[in-house]
């Protein structure tokens, strides 16, 4: 099941966009969306979008933009690539209060006070959200709000390879028309009205392990935040296989990460990641395969390369080995993928 976001996530995005002086409809073209979000009378509109119609609508706003904040921050003195360099000052670190320490330092260093990020560790609930304090808003919160949070909550359960489950989260906007659906991205009480926009988790979770290297977030931020929005982040939080889908991402130029190295990755042995993996339902041949049809996927997409060099991006030598793999994955061969998607065939 793809996980849903609210097509307002969408329209935020095209607004920047047409405010940068580009045309909304032709990123809506190239992205292959069959609605306009930011006309919720129009023909065909649907009040959410998958995951990877967002992203693919993200990285045609990207390729326009040149600006990989992926929209948590707003502010005019944003230059493009800020979000990228901070995630290589963080991956270093050792666990996940030491990132989060480090992520509020680099955004206090570049950034003014409402696009700068918050931590209180003083406590037994950890905080971490944006500074600004005041008065609660009269107006319902906005999609900005609610989108940079989950981002920010995605991001960091996804550098230690796991969920990073919520006790609650503070908005100082009012209830807007659909809490359901915005409860529904964080798994845990909102509360409306707030002196902050904040997270709150259990300060145990600091100690985390960051687990993520230069290497996979190099992968990452070329098919962010695709990774961030199909987290598995319900009722399976921590669980070993979405563990194990993080470690394996999506660029196997390289080649797939070995069983072993992905056990040594996650502290555990292999026997025993085989044995958590099975009592799961699934297997690590599966999650590879699984991984790599996302990559591919998201690769045929990309107008810029043929098929051919798909291949090699997941992995395959053999340009015939990968059209076996995809039309077993998918049922398609890649060619008809992409003429489904409305996009050239060449290579």
């Amino acid at each position: 099941m793809p996980e849903y976001l609210p097509s307002r996530f969408v329209s935020t995005l095209l607004r920047s966009v047409r405010e940068r002086g580009h045309d909304p409809v032709a990123v809506l073209a190239a992205a292959g969306l069959d609605f306009d979000p930011m006309d919720e009378a129009g023909a065909g509109y649907r009040d959410q979008v998958t995951a990877m119609e967002y992203s693919r609508v993200y990285q045609q706003a990207l390729r326009l933009l040149q600006d990989a904040a992926f929209g948590v921050v707003r502010s005019e003195l944003a230059a493009p690539g800020v979000f990228r360099m901070m995630c290589y000052c963080v991956v270093s670190c050792p666990d996940l209060g030491a990132a989060m320490h480090r992520a509020a330092e680099f955004y206090r260093t570049f950034f003014d006070t409402p696009n700068q990020l918050y931590t209180d560790f003083s406590d037994e609930t950890a905080q971490l959200g944006y500074p600004q304090v005041g008065p609660a808003a009269r107006s319902a919160v906005g999609a900005a709000e609610v989108y940079g949070l989950s981002v920010w909550h995605r991001f960091f359960g996804w550098l230690c390879g796991r969920p990073l489950p919520l006790q609650r989260v503070d908005f100082r906007g009012g209830v807007p028309h659909n809490p359901d659906k915005y409860a529904s991205l964080f798994r845990c009480p909102l509360a409306f009205g707030q002196p902050r926009d904040v997270l709150h988790f259990d300060t145990a979770c600091l100690a985390w392990p960051v687990v993520h290297t230069e290497h996979s977030l190099e992968d990452f931020l070329r098919t962010a935040p695709y990774q961030l929005l199909v987290m598995d982040d319900s009722e399976s939080r921590g669980s070993v296989s979405a563990r194990v889908r993080a470690l394996l991402g999506h660029d196997f130029q390289q080649g797939v990460p070995a069983f072993d190295s992905v056990s040594a990755a996650l502290g555990v042995s292999a026997a025993t990641l085989r044995r958590k993996l099975r009592a799961e339902g699934t297997t690590f041949q599966a999650l590879k395969d699984l991984a790599r049809c996302e990559a591919a996927c998201l690769a045929l997409d990309r107008l810029d390369m043929p098929i051919d060099e798909v291949a090699l991006h997941v992995g395959f030598t053999d340009p015939s080995a990968f059209h076996r793999a995809f039309r077993n994955w998918t049922g398609q061969t890649p060619g008809q993928y992409r003429s489904g998607r409305g996009v050239s065939t060449r290579g």
